[in-house]
């Protein structure tokens, strides 16, 4: 490699700054932020929003039963659900914003909300 006989300690220290800025931006502009809610639609509509701070349980009914969410702090999950394969209950616990568990059968969704939208390539 006769190419590192020009590099200079400058060049060095130029290459070296731009990987600790690229490696410091990644997660300050790739993330979508905390999460600080969620939320629970039963059939389309917000069933309730609820704050990620909080431990708490939530019953939603929809048309096959009652579905069952968990909220514990900086994270919810579906802990169980009448729905035939258990797919949203499988996900197990959300945690970053634009997170979604769907209980397609039974109607319920929940899905983690941060202060900032997080877009993915199907929202784009």
């Amino acid at each position: 490699m006769p190419w590192l006989a020009l590099i200079r300690p400058g060049d060095w220290l130029v290459l070296l700054l731009g990987a600790a800025v690229v490696g410091l931006s990644v997660p300050m502009f790739w993330q979508g932020g905390l999460a600080d809610r969620a939320i629970v639609r039963q059939e389309g509509r917000v069933f309730a929003e609820i704050d990620l701070k909080a431990k708490k349980q939530l019953a939603v009914p929809g048309p096959l039963g009652t579905t069952l969410i968990a909220v514990e702090p900086g994270r919810a999950r579906v802990v169980s659900d009448p729905g035939p394969r258990q797919y949203c209950v499988k996900q197990g616990w959300l945690m970053r914003p634009g997170e979604i568990a769907i209980c397609a059968p039974n109607r319920v969704s929940l899905q983690i909300a941060g202060r900032t939208k997080v877009y993915d390539s199907l929202s784009y």
